[in-house]
């Protein structure tokens, strides 16, 4: 085999990688049954995304290979001891909307945190807050990092805290009316052990539930 022909099948294998490593699949998260349809009109907010009109979310495409990492995995809170339900619920795989499946949190900014164990390349999330009615969850922020107490290494992945009042820095995202699509958004390769979401009361009271949480890597 001379030279040429050798060069020539390794950049044939070394594109064959290259197509391999950029592979993307559409990710595929599991919803819940819906509970409500339609847009209220007494919901209004400065930066709430437009209506879609029954119309669903665009994908998020993600490299081939990733999994669903956040099922049954400890999760802490800025509010120890909740008012409603316990949060082992976040990640328990139960997303429907019902008295048993939701955790209420204490009123003003509150968090959970998600440990999934070890490191890992991180490619999308969802949340799903409380979703029986149409209602919109106010400083809806996600942040990772190495750090348990997100203090060094923190990267924000999504905040729609449009005028900064969680003091967690202005977000560009949309507010958005709960379903039961919850609200996925990619992350993109991030790597971190810990994922935490904020969020600062709703639109129907003071207070901030959560029902689940999807974290998605490798």
């Amino acid at each position: 085999m001379n030279k040429l022909m050798m060069l020539t099948l390794a950049l044939v294998a070394g594109m064959a990688v290259m197509a391999g490593a950029q592979e993307k699949v559409k990710l595929d998260v599991k919803i819940p049954s819906p509970q409500f349809t339609g847009t209220p009109k007494d919901i209004k907010s400065p930066n709430l995304e437009p209506a879609r009109g029954g119309k669903p979310r665009d994908p998020i495409f993600v490299p081939a290979g990733v999994k669903l990492l956040s099922v049954d995995k400890k999760v802490t809170s800025s509010d120890p001891e909740p008012i409603i339900g316990d949060l082992t619920l976040v990640t328990d795989g139960d997303k429907e909307h019902d008295a048993a499946t939701v955790v209420e949190l204490g009123p003003k900014v509150q968090w959970v945190q998600v440990d999934l164990g070890a490191e890992h390349t991180l490619y999308a999330a969802c949340v799903w807050h409380y979703h029986g009615e149409a209602r919109v969850y106010r400083d809806v922020i996600c942040q990772v990092s190495n750090d348990p107490d997100f203090i060094d290494g923190v990267v924000t992945v999504f905040n729609n805290d449009h005028d900064n009042s969680a003091k967690l820095g202005k977000g560009k995202d949309k507010e958005y009316i709960e379903t039961n699509e919850g609200r996925p958004f990619a992350i993109n390769g991030v790597k971190a052990r810990y994922v935490r979401f904020y969020s600062n009361g709703n639109t129907s009271n003071e207070m901030n539930h959560y029902t689940e949480v999807d974290i998605y890597g490798k």
